[in-house]
């Protein structure tokens, strides 16, 4: 009796592993033929192909073809690594241009891992309604871990005459994905350098 329980209790382990990782094929073979044909040449019956399963399959899983971006774009965010960041945040000796590094250095990791998905969900998101919320709200998370980690320095800490709203500003206009495309891509810098540089300016230009 406990044998067949134990049976049963790995067929199911089984079956969750099989849908996690027919779930991360088809974000991969969405992946690929988003940035190889583009999001309007790109249907979920292409998608269901490449994936190598059913086009129910793909719609049980993400629901239509917008689904799929916002799981493109949630996957994003895992690759800059949000739980090392929080670490880096949250060490004793983090004082505020230590967080800066850190926050630079997601930043860095979310552009080097995924910085095609990005540009893919910005620029289809012109013309799309449903991606271009996708994109806002990636950029609305980004600004509010911000505001949380400026408005908790002491006063004193940001420059005189640069209140938390602009610091957020700053940031933002500072390290975003077309200024490492430009530094990396046609100035041949290395992702290491853009991280430094990043937490020189950010401190430079936001610290006392």
């Amino acid at each position: 009796m406990s044998e067949g329980r134990g049976r049963r209790r790995y067929d199911s382990l089984r079956r969750t592993t099989q849908a996690l990782e027919t779930r991360a094929e088809v974000a991969r073979a969405a992946r690929r033929l988003f940035l190889a044909q583009g999001w309007a040449e790109t249907t979920v019956r292409d998608v269901a192909r490449e994936a190598g399963v059913s086009v129910p399959t793909v719609y049980s899983i993400y629901g239509n073809k917008s689904g799929l971006a916002q799981a493109l774009a949630d996957s994003a965010d895992l690759h800059g690594d949000a739980q090392q960041m929080l670490a880096e945040l949250e060490e004793p000796a983090a004082d505020p241009a230590r967080q800066l590094r850190a926050m630079a250095g997601f930043d860095r990791r979310l552009y080097e891992r995924a910085g095609d998905i990005i540009v893919l969900v910005r620029e289809a998101g012109r013309t799309e309604p449903d991606l271009a919320t996708v994109y806002r709200d990636g950029r609305r998370r980004a600004d509010e871990t911000r505001v949380q980690v400026f408005s908790s320095w002491p006063d004193g800490v940001l420059r005189d005459g640069v209140d938390v709203a602009t610091a957020v500003d700053v940031y933002a206009a500072i390290c975003t994905i077309d200024v490492y495309a430009t530094l990396t891509t046609e100035r041949g810098w290395s992702p290491d350098r853009v991280e430094r540089w990043w937490g020189d300016v950010l401190a430079r230009e936001l610290l006392n």
